[in-house]
């Protein structure tokens, strides 16, 4: 018999599965013409997302229209996360540091989303992402909320309870890892799938920026 946490993370793991073959129909025809990327995935036509309204760690809404104008990078995990979240947002930094030299209107974005609004208030994880580095935006929203952001992008979460004895709140989160891209409409237009290069990442984004800032 499966136990309740096994369940939980058989349930995410098909629920990845579902959403990666869903993005795998989205590649089955060729990227439409642009810069050459190395490490971003880019979808033949991008996809309006749905509504959807998120808390800033500054306290303000993040609504559709705030992600226009840049392009932008969408990740989500939590504070608490011992080694994919920290690792993906320092090689994140690591690529922002290498765009800086773009104008600030139009340089690119790191968007960091906290799947676990039970610990990480807007404070909390304003300092988290910020210590990666200053521009990261960061933001969170109560569990519906963010269960319909993630699926607009196709991603997963699911709370995996703590263990027999553990105090409750040491519990864990299972998510998706992969990296939305969207572009300046706001729209999703591709995905960057781990292992990160961020030589790479700066690189097609820096492409993509100029492409569309000409």
């Amino acid at each position: 018999m499966f136990n309740r946490t096994t369940l939980v993370i058989l349930v995410v793991a098909l629920a990845a599965g579902l959403g990666l073959l869903a993005s795998q129909r989205f590649f089955a025809a060729p990227a439409p013409a642009g810069p050459a990327m190395e490490t971003v995935r880019l979808f033949p036509q991008p996809r309006t997302l749905p509504d959807f309204s998120l808390r800033q760690s500054d306290g303000t809404q993040l609504v559709p229209g705030e992600l226009k104008g840049h392009w932008t990078l969408v990740f989500l995990g939590f504070t608490y996360c011992p080694d994919v979240c920290p690792t993906t947002l320092a090689e994140l930094a690591q690529a922002q540091k290498q765009w800086e030299a773009l104008p600030e209107s139009t340089r690119p974005r790191v968007l960091f989303v906290s799947v676990d609004p039970q610990r990480d208030d807007p404070d909390r994880i304003g300092e988290y992402a910020h210590a990666f580095h200053r521009d990261t935006l960061a933001a969170t929203a109560d569990v519906p909320a963010l269960e319909h952001f993630a699926r607009s992008l196709s991603m997963v979460f699911a709370k995996v309870p703590a263990a027999e004895g553990a105090p409750p709140d040491s519990y864990t989160i299972d998510h998706s890892a992969t990296i939305a891209v969207l572009d300046p409409q706001g729209r999703m237009a591709g995905i960057i799938q781990p292992p990160l290069q961020p030589k790479a990442i700066a690189a097609d984004m820096a492409a993509l920026t100029q492409a569309s800032f000409k």
